[in-house]
């Protein structure tokens, strides 16, 4: 593959300067100079972010009764990296690893299930029904082994999964999590636990998933007292994500938290099969519908672009000698009704639409998955 020179583009989401014209050599990475021979993209005013990082999906096809293929989320919809939140426990991290981390053009990491089994019957068989399904031993054992790809502790801490066992797996993730060195992402939602019980055990750099979520008893709009704790730890370094999922995200919840200055730090998916042909769809929908819940364009960007890539310790800059990665993509005009995961719709007048993809070698037109009916 020749080597491609990008101009005509507008930056955002970088951190640091981004020149006016960009290099990549045929072996994708960033040059200082065009190599001899390079293509010309001219971006027509576009605009280029660093590559989208969807921050929870689950990607364990096969492996799992819920995951989609990592395609279905990654490079073909403007997403160069993602993070698989919990989809394998140390039982069969093995094969995640092997069949999808290893072989997927997209930069995968994962959440490691703190339950043995992962979500392989999701929701018909909890990965966490006693103490019979943790083995904190092998799980510490297959993170030593993971390093390179295991970037933190998945813990589901809501009724449906944890019963009567109520808080007690969220406090043994986190313990693992410490002694690994790692953060933990926690999934709330219903009770047992109360979300208060579980915010209490987190610490700087932990994740919030389903941060925006509608459930009564579950939720940070319950209480003026939860709302207040919710963004006393968002002030203090704990992570607020989206994760709409099908079941996680309420635009009534996300208009108060982000009106009430409760801005989420990254914006992600939680995409699934049960959730991928509607209400969620792709990043590009999701994170138009947290633009117009009122969230800023470019703390947006950021939500998909610098914030989950540094989380993952992936750089956002374009400097010469790093390997390519970019989003091009459009805030276009639109006039489409969208759903959160609770049946209410918006009407959306602006719509990210991501076009081309660029990683390293790899380079892919995107495009928005677009509810049937709808052009994108």
């Amino acid at each position: 593959m020749a080597g491609l020179t990008l101009t005509h583009f507008n930056p955002v989401g970088f951190d640091g300067p981004v020149p006016d014209t960009l290099h990549v050599g045929a072996d994708g990475i960033l040059r200082a100079a065009p190599e001899p021979g390079a293509e010309t993209l001219d971006c027509k005013g576009s605009w280029l972010s660093p590559g989208w990082a969807d921050l929870h999906v689950h990607v364990w096809h096969g492996g799992t009764d819920i995951s989609v293929r990592a395609d279905q989320g990654g490079l073909a919809h403007g997403v160069t990296a993602m993070a698989d939140a919990g989809s394998a426990g140390e039982a069969n991290f093995h094969g995640l690893r092997e069949y999808v981390l290893d072989r997927q053009p997209e930069t995968i990491r994962a959440f490691l299930n703190i339950g043995s089994i992962g979500l392989v019957a999701c929701n018909r068989v909890s990965e966490l029904i006693d103490m019979r399904s943790i083995d904190v031993d092998r799980t510490l054992k297959v993170i030593e082994d993971n390093r390179d790809v295991i970037c933190g502790i998945k813990v589901r801490a809501s009724g449906v999964i944890v019963g009567a066992w109520g808080i007690t797996p969220l406090r043994i993730g986190k313990r693992v999590a410490e002694i690994a060195g790692l953060p933990v992402m926690v999934h709330v939602g219903e009770m047992p636990p109360t979300l208060d019980e579980v915010l209490s055990v987190l610490t700087p750099g932990d994740v919030v998933t389903h941060c925006f979520n509608g459930k009564q008893g579950g939720s940070i709009a319950d209480t003026p007292q939860l709302m207040a704790m919710a963004k006393q730890l968002a002030a203090a370094g704990v992570l607020m994500d989206i994760g709409h999922g099908g079941a996680s995200f309420s635009f009534r919840v996300a208009r108060q938290a982000i009106g009430e200055g409760l801005k989420p730090y990254s914006i992600s998916t939680d995409l699934h099969l049960r959730n991928v042909h509607g209400p969620v769809y792709d990043l590009a929908t999701t994170v138009s519908k947290v633009l117009g819940s009122g969230l800023g364009f470019d703390d947006c960007v950021r939500a998909i672009g610098a914030h989950p890539r540094a989380f993952l310790k992936l750089e956002s800059t374009a400097k010469p000698g790093a390997r390519a990665d970019f989003t091009l993509f459009d805030l276009v005009d639109c006039d489409e009704t969208v759903r959160d995961s609770g049946g209410d719709t918006m009407r959306l007048t602006r719509m990210f639409e991501p076009r081309l993809a660029i990683l390293g070698t790899h380079r892919v037109e995107a495009r928005r998955v677009a509810p049937e009916g709808v052009n994108a």
